[in-house]
């Protein structure tokens, strides 16, 4: 997630091993597989004046309206906030990390983070916070092996400030026009549906796909998820040994989405489009879907009230199970943090406090990490954020959540899905090459590691 592209995609800059992961309350390296020991009681901030320094995403309200209620709750606590585009981010998070550690930062792909020691072991914290009687499947995208691999399992070594998920947005008004009255059900009926938009003069699918973050991967995973299991792909992003992403199904993934593109559903300058360029466009009523997610919710109900629906990508066959993307907004505590204890008491007040989880679904559109008991504050049902917040549900009930296929290592979404995807739709690559391109990168880039 990207998000983010969001849920996150990542470009690491390979760098040697450097300070390693210290226990909670301790500045202290030790090494980064070791779990971190729990402190007897859970930290705080404390009362004396603390300045907490991130490291946050451009564009995204959802952390800075936290750490503003963060403050007005512990007047002690200032932060000093600096921002960047993810896929800037992505490229400085290991220079970051080592030179100048944030306090609370948002992370790209943590394998290779997690490899050269530069994020904070957070079992310590898990056991004293009571993070690990959270639903498992809330943190198992955060938790690695020794060296970083595998992920889905080992110590923790971020959280998540609300847990996300993509689908398809549509414009209610367009839909309308086009006689679709309810989302469709199977992705015959998505066919449809885009091709009586594209006779009608509507751009059927706004999407960006333009610089360092393709975002023609939104769509490409939903239809491998419509063609086939989560679990495999699933395997495939937490680098579990013998994983592949050039399967049959996701081969029938690649040729709909080549469909698609031939037929003209995207717009034709998609190659040249960014993230923020495609939401000003849905939102001026440009397209009658968009892939993204659901950090988009409150704002789609501020700027387009009542005008917005969601829905998960249908698929292949009517009642078969739905899969999405579905991951923590990840955040981590570098190594040598100056201000670790504080920000860990951050990041469990965000999962806890009634306002904080509040703001996690207003702004952030998305269903708040926590115990399963959790408060849960109403949305009116006229809100895309309670279609969000639905279909979340709906992903539990089928066991479908998946990681971003962007985040399976560092550099795999910028030096491969997205220029493979932008051949794609140039007409400069087929299917099948493109698969195996992806597949060889991946089996490289993990022997460098």
């Amino acid at each position: 997630m990207a998000r983010r592209g969001r849920s996150g995609a990542a470009l690491v800059i390979a760098m040697g091993t450097l300070a390693a992961c210290a226990a909670p309350g301790s500045n202290s390296p030790q090494p980064a597989a070791t779990s971190a020991s729990a402190p007897s009681a859970a930290p705080t901030c404390g009362t004396a004046p603390i300045t907490m320094n991130g490291y946050f995403e451009t564009g995204f309200p959802l952390p800075k309206a936290l750490t503003t209620e963060f403050t007005k709750q512990h007047p002690n606590v200032t932060w000093n906030i600096r921002e960047d585009q993810f896929a800037v981010i992505t490229q400085n998070a290991p220079r970051v990390l080592a030179d100048n550690p944030p306090d609370l930062m948002r992370l790209p792909q943590v394998s290779e983070l997690v490899k050269d020691n530069l994020l904070k072991n957070l079992d310590g914290y898990a056991k004293v916070f009571g993070w690990d009687k959270w639903p498992a499947s809330q943190l198992e995208q955060l938790r690695l092996g020794p060296g970083g691999r595998p992920r889905g399992e080992g110590s923790l070594y971020a959280l998540g400030l609300n847990f996300s998920m993509t689908g398809i947005f549509y414009n209610k008004k367009l839909a309308a026009k086009v006689g679709m009255s309810a989302p469709p059900a199977t992705l015959a009926e998505l066919d449809a549906v885009l091709d009586k938009a594209k006779k009608a003069g509507i751009t059927p699918i706004v999407q960006f796909n333009g610089g360092a973050t393709g975002g023609l991967a939104f769509p490409l995973q939903d239809l491998m998820a419509s063609y086939g299991p989560a679990a495999p792909i699933n395997d495939w992003i937490f680098q579990k040994p013998g994983a592949t992403i050039d399967t049959p199904s996701n081969l029938q993934a690649v040729q709909h989405l080549e469909r698609w593109i031939k037929a003209g559903y995207f717009q034709k300058d998609v190659n040249a489009v960014d993230y923020a360029t495609m939401m000003s466009r849905f939102i001026d009523g440009q397209g009658l879907f968009m892939f993204n997610g659901d950090w988009e919710s409150g704002n789609l109900d501020k700027q387009m009230p009542g005008d917005v629906g969601f829905s998960l990508m249908p698929p292949a066959q009517q009642g078969g199970k739905r899969a999405a993307m579905s991951a923590p907004l990840t955040f981590g505590i570098a190594a040598n943090a100056k201000n670790a204890d504080c920000a860990a008491f951050f990041l469990d007040w965000v999962a806890t406090d009634k306002r904080a989880r509040e703001i996690g679904v207003e702004v952030g559109g998305s269903r708040p990490m926590g115990p399963a008991d959790a408060y849960m504050p109403e949305v009116a049902a006229d809100k895309v954020t309670a279609g969000t917040l639905a279909a979340g549900a709906d992903i539990s009930k089928d066991n479908g959540a998946m990681d971003f296929i962007a985040n399976a290592t560092g550099a795999i979404y910028a030096k491969s899905w997205t220029p493979q995807l932008q051949k794609l739709v140039a007409g400069q690559q087929k299917p099948q090459e493109l698969l195996k391109t992806v597949q060889a990168d991946y089996a490289g880039q993990l022997e460098g590691n």
